[in-house]
């Protein structure tokens, strides 16, 4: 799990770079992309046979074995909030200004409105529900 917090911030790096020598480059940086897909896939691949081999080892010692479970179960639940607050900050956003314009014209439809905003903030909580359900099997 770790080797993935190290690997992210570098891919997070690495995709501007390429972008950006894709754009002042024409034919050799189609091919730095390509070696830099390449290099991406076979350090993708060994990071996935470090994690299928560190299970087995993790399964040996109790206190590592419950440290990866919990930081595991804790990096999940964060990915849950953080997914959901995010889907649901873009459907407030769409249906509040779907439902403002449609006020505007007949303001007796505020209650509907209201009701389809408050099911789009629903997906928030529906994340917030599952990360509780995570921390709870942790």
């Amino acid at each position: 799990m770790i080797a993935w917090l190290i690997a992210l911030p570098v891919l997070a790096v690495i995709f501007p770079v390429t972008r950006r020598l894709a754009r002042r480059r024409g034919h050799a940086a189609l091919r730095l992309i390509i070696a830099t897909d390449a290099l991406l896939f076979g350090g993708a691949l060994a990071l996935l046979m470090v994690a299928l081999n560190g299970g087995v080892a993790r399964a040996a010692s109790s206190t590592a074995a419950e440290s990866g479970t919990n930081s595991a179960a804790l990096i999940g639940a964060a990915i849950a909030v953080a997914g959901a607050s995010i889907g649901a900050s873009i459907a407030v956003a769409y249906t509040g200004a779907a439902a403002l314009a449609a006020m505007s014209e007949r303001p007796e439809l505020f209650g509907r409105a209201m009701v389809i905003v408050g099911l789009a903030e629903g997906i928030a909580i529906y994340g917030l529900v599952v990360a509780v359900l995570l921390l709870g099997k942790a």
